[in-house]
Parts: C-alpha cells; sequence; structure tokens
C-alpha cells in the first residue's frame, strides 16, 4: 500500500512527494522534528509535540509553518488516510530553500519546508522488546551542545544504535564528563531502593515529552524522583533501569555494559510506569 505523506500543503502518494535539493533540511540538516504516536487511531500527547516544536522553532530563528490547530488537522487527516490504528506520524520542518547553497540563512521570507508522513507499527503498545528489556552499552557524547532543540542533527545517535548492534546490545547510552547524559533517542533513568534518578533538564539533554508525562504520573503514584547526575557505574549498581520516549514509552533496561540488573528482567516500577503511561495516556489522546 503507497501511503499518502503530506508536503507543504498537499497530500500526496509517497512517490510523488518532492523536495528541492537546495532544501536546507537536506544540505545542513538546518530542520527540527517531532515524532508522535498513534494509539487506537488517537495521537498520544499531540499538545506536548506542538509546544516543544514552537520552541525548538523560536530556538532556531525559523518560522512556524502554520498554526498548531492545521498540524493538528494534518496529523489527523494522515493518521485516517493510511489506516493507522498503531503507529507514528513523523512531522519535519526545515528552514526552506532559496534555490541555492549557502551558510547564510535564506531571505525572511523564505517559506519553510514542512513534510509528515505516517508508520504503521501494529503491536506499538504490547512491543516484545518492553517484556524482555533492552540491553545497552555507554558511549562517548560528542553531539552538539543545543540538544534541548530537537533538530535532525541524527548521525551520531545512529552511530550509536549501530555500535550498540554491533556489541549485540538493544542501545546506548551517552556519557558526557563521567555523566550519562541520555539514550540515543530516549532519556535515560535507574531505579534504587525505589527511588527514580535521572539527569535534570538543561541544554545537555532532550525535553523528552514522554519523560515529563512520566515524571509526572509517577510523582502522583507516590514514587520518589530525584533529578540529578548521574553516572553510568551508579546505573550498573541500579535495581532497574529504563528510558521514555514517544516511540516506545517506558521501555526497561536490563543490562548495562554487560553487567546485569536486578534478576535480569524488566524491573517492577518500569513495568508499573509502562502501564500507568498507556493508560492514562490512552484516555487522554486526541
Amino acid at each position: 500500500m503507497t501511503r499518502t505523506v503530506y508536503v507543504n500543503g498537499e497530500y500526496l502518494p509517497e512517490t510523488e512527494a518532492k523536495v528541492s535539493i537546495f532544501d536546507r533540511g537536506f544540505l545542513m540538516a538546518d530542520a527540527v522534528y517531532e515524532v508522535t504516536s498513534v494509539l487506537d487511531g488517537k495521537l498520544i500527547d499531540f499538545e506536548g509535540h506542538a509546544v516543544r516544536l514552537k520552541r525548538s522553532l523560536d530556538e532556531l530563528d525559523m518560522a512556524e509553518p502554520c498554526s498548531k490547530e492545521q498540524l493538528l488537522e494534518v496529523h489527523r487527516k494522515l493518521v485516517e488516510l493510511n489506516g493507522i490504528e498503531e503507529g507514528l506520524v513523523y512531522l519535519q520542518v526545515s528552514r526552506g530553500s532559496d534555490g541555492d547553497r549557502d551558510f547564510v540563512f535564506p531571505s525572511a521570507d523564505t517559506k519553510p519546508t514542512i513534510v509528515l508522513f505516517t508508520q504503521n507499527k501494529p503491536g506499538l503498545a504490547d512491543s516484545p522488546a518492553a517484556a524482555k528489556g533492552n540491553r545497552i552499552i555507554s558511549i562517548e557524547d560528542i553531539r552538539w551542545g543545543r540538544r534541548d532543540i530537537k533538530t535532525t542533527q541524527l548521525l551520531y545517535p545512529s552511530m550509536g544504535k549501530m555500535m550498540a548492534k554491533a556489541a549485540g546490545c538493544d542501545d546506548a547510552w551517552l556519557i558526557e564528563d563521567g555523566y550519562v547524559t541520555e539514550g540515543t533517542s530516549n532519556n535515560a533513568y535507574f531505579v534504587k531502593n525505589g527511588k527514580i534518578v535521572t539527569r535534570p533538564l538543561s541544554t545537555d539533554i532532550l525535553h523528552g515529552i514522554t519523560r515529563k508525562a512520566v515524571l509526572r504520573m509517577a510523582a502522583e503514584a507516590q514514587m520518589e524522583i530525584e533529578e540529578r547526575l548521574f553516572t553510568i557505574d551508579e546505573a550498573k549498581e541500579a535495581d532497574e533501569a529504563f528510558t521514555t520516549s514517544a516511540s516506545a514509552f517506558v521501555m526497561p533496561v536490563v543490562e548495562i555494559d554487560g553487567v546485569t540488573l536486578g534478576d535480569g528482567t524488566p524491573g517492577p516500577v518500569a513495568k508499573r510506569l509502562r502501564e500507568i503511561y498507556l493508560d492514562e495516556s490512552r484516555k487522554a489522546a486526541v
């Protein structure tokens, strides 16, 4: 089945979608993106993703391509046209193209490029990986310093996932100045004596939409939370660990750099938070 995608105001078959070779998203990764999950045909945490998109655009002095209401309409239309019950909607906005390549930004009246497409992911909520838990490695964090802006500069995170794959593992956590920043495409946490520990928000990590929701739900469930810097060795000594992201929700971690956490199966805190998140998110979905 050919997907219907959205490019600069048009709904098109994916085989007919085109973006200029001079687009700055292609030439310079001068673009931001969001990924919104779909469960039961509805959008999860759309409001949070829309707010973060505007923040990313503002931080890069990039024009908004349309209103939040229009974005919601496009998301819903693509979900409908592509028959998505469980899956993802990918959104990307670039600074556009003025017909050539230049390090200097194009003129202010250059229209941004906006692209959206869906990915069908049956079984997204009942992922076998969540029942098994992820095995991770640690790698050096050599990304640029503004990780709070959700740009398309994803080469090193992609390389990190390949390093993990080469090591027979599922993912990688990034280390900077001796401390864990985050995962390649997720926020990182460990649990010790019932306390959830995660790095505080700053320009060093992405301000995860799922992170925000999960921490709120954990607090409402009377779970203890501590936001501070932590080392990979601390995480290795934890009772359990997990990550959060829009596409994997709450994902248990059962091994770090070859060290098994707990009994090597997903821990009770991660499992409970995943249950709560999926239940509450489905109720609030749009």
